[in-house]
């Protein structure tokens, strides 16, 4: 699969959302199932900005694709975004 097709997961890796936990997510790509393996680029970001958003929950976050978010992320809840999204888009897993 090309990187263009990849589902792009950025993980914040800022204070407050590493303090909160996003430093567990840091072997996300180890974690993954095999078969996502191959569909999913993981990428960290100095900050997301999303802390003050309201209409977002809890850090530490994860944005998926540019546009979904999954606060209070943990590594089960960003794989289970990440099968929504394989699903949704019809890609392969």
């Amino acid at each position: 699969m090309s990187e263009s097709n990849k589902i792009k997961v950025e993980i914040c890796l800022g204070t407050t959302c590493y303090v909160l936990g996003s430093f567990r997510l840091s072997t996300l790509e180890e974690q993954l199932p095999e078969d996502l393996r191959g569909v999913v680029d993981v990428v960290g970001s100095a900050c997301l900005d999303l802390c003050h958003d309201r209409n977002y929950g809890n850090a530490p976050f994860v944005r998926i694709n540019g546009d979904r978010v999954v606060d209070n992320a943990t590594v089960e809840k960003v794989i289970d975004a990440i099968r929504e999204e394989v699903t949704a888009g019809g890609k392969q897993a």
